[in-house]
Parts: C-alpha cells; sequence; structure tokens
C-alpha cells in the first residue's frame, strides 16, 4: 500500500485521538505543503537552527543529504554561520528509494549509484551532513564512505531526528522485518547483551550515559568524525503543535 502525506497518521484504539506521524514534517512531506497549518520546510529550517545551537562542532560547510536533508541543512547553516554548500548530487530518475528494497545488497548498490561528487566542494574539507534519519544505517555508511574516498578530510553527522529505537507498527516505513534492522538495536544488544523495555527507555533518554555510549558505538561502526542526534523535545519545539497531537513512538515507545 502507498502511503500519502495526507494519509499519514497513525493508527488508535477506538475512543482515543489520532495523532499525526511527526516524520510528515521531518522526511515525507513534499516541501512546499503545510500541515495542520505548519510549513514542512519551515520546519525543516527550524530543526536544522535548534540542532545548530547545541552543537560546537569545526566544519568548514554544511551539506545536506539530498533531498529531505537539504532544508535541515540550510537552517543549521543559518544559525551557526558555517557556509552552506552541495558537495555532491542525487541522481534521482533511474534509482528509486534506498531504503524500500527488502534485500539489503539491492539498498547497498542504490544508495551508491545515486551519488555524484563535486570534487572542488570535498577535498580536504571538514564536512557536516545532515540526513533526515538513521534507519538501518545503509545509505550514510555509502555517503560516509563515498565522501572520504572524494577526498574529504572530516565527516561529521546530526541526523534531524533523534535515534529511532522502536520499529514503528503503525505505517512501516522503512520496511524492516524486524526491529533488530535499526541500526540502534543491534548496537544495544551488543552492549547490553538483551534487551527489554526498562533498557529501552535508558537508551532513548538524551540525558543518561546508556545514550551516549549508544551514540558513540553508532559512530564508530558507521566511520563518522562525529555524530548528534536531534533532540526529541527539539524537535517537537520544532514542529510547533500540541505534542499530544504528535506520535513519537519510534523514538520513545510511547503510543
Amino acid at each position: 500500500m502507498v502511503m500519502t502525506p495526507e494519509a499519514v497518521i497513525t493508527l488508535v484504539k477506538p475512543g482515543e485521538k489520532m495523532k499525526i506521524c511527526t516524520f510528515l514534517w521531518v522526511y515525507y512531506g513534499y516541501p512546499s505543503s503545510s500541515y495542520e497549518g505548519i510549513s514542512v520546510e519551515q520546519m525543516r529550517y527550524n530543526c536544522g537552527k535548534l540542532l545548530a545551537r547545541r552543537d560546537n562542532v569545526a566544519a568548514d560547510t554544511v551539506a545536506g543529504v539530498p533531498d529531505s536533508g537539504t532544508a535541515h541543512a540550510v537552517g543549521y547553516a543559518n544559525e551557526s554561520g558555517i557556509p552552506f554548500s552541495r558537495p555532491f548530487i542525487k541522481y534521482t530518475p533511474t534509482w528509486p528509494r534506498s531504503f524500500m528494497p527488502t534485500i539489503q545488497s539491492q539498498r547497498n548498490q542504490i544508495a551508491k549509484m545515486k551519488l555524484i561528487p563535486v570534487h572542488d566542494l570535498i577535498k580536504g574539507r571538514r564536512l557536516l551532513l545532515i540526513d533526515d534519519s538513521i534507519v538501518r544505517g545503509t545509505q550514510l555508511r555509502e555517503t560516509t564512505e563515498f565522501l572520504y574516498r572524494s577526498g574529504a578530510r572530516e565527516v561529521h553527522i546530526r541526523p534531524a531526528c533523534p535515534p529511532l529505537i522502536y520499529g514503528c507498527k503503525f505505517l512501516n516505513f522503512s520496511r524492516s522485518t524486524s526491529d533488530m534492522d535499526l541500526i540502534t538495536r543491534r548496537i544495544i544488544q551488543r552492549l547490553e547483551g538483551r534487551q527489554n523495555e526498562e533498557i529501552l527507555q535508558e537508551y532513548a533518554n538524551p540525558d543518561t550515559d546508556k545514550y551516549h555510549d549508544m551514540v558513540e558505538a553508532i559512530g564508530r561502526e558507521m566511520n563518522f568524525s562525529s555524530l548528534r542526534y536531534h533532540r526529541l523535545d527539539d524537535m517537537i519545539q520544532s514542529v510547533g503543535i500540541n505534542p499530544d497531537s504528535l506520535c513519537t513512538y519510534c523514538w520513545n515507545g510511547k503510543e
């Protein structure tokens, strides 16, 4: 089933209020659209701005993973004063969305073949790259390796949403067959040797040591120069509507 942006709401029990998937603004929504009176493009600028306010990385340029990461990167660049650039171009006419195939090797191939480097904007540069999210890690791992091969000095990653810890049970946007497809869950299993709700809640809290251990482990595995996620409270603020109207299940496990 194909979900249009207008249909991206969560399923609820009888008598409960329907909630809107926050990914509608972070990722799904078309840039020129507005939902609940909130502009998709403006929300993404807000995300980038709040990401920048909590960051202190030294970088030469800010870039977005096209297309959904671009507006987040513009917001970050405007707030931080670090110049925005497009060090690579995504070729889209032939290759579909890389998260869609169910076979990992196909996802890897598509993620790799879509990117065209602009070498003059990469070689020797410290790049800060913003993507909408990290799900399995397929595309960002390929993108990071591609940038290093193209001469990047450093690649710092700033996802525009918090770590995805719970697989979506409403829309299943990632086509995952198991929560263990999520890179966060694989790292948590490695660090803990087990998983339960109490443990997951500790890793979902950005103020815990476990959260920071998870983020550091993901950054090492993905070969990022550094990794810092958007906080859930900042992301909700970036949308600017009543938090009770937003579904945040994939980040905090709360329906």
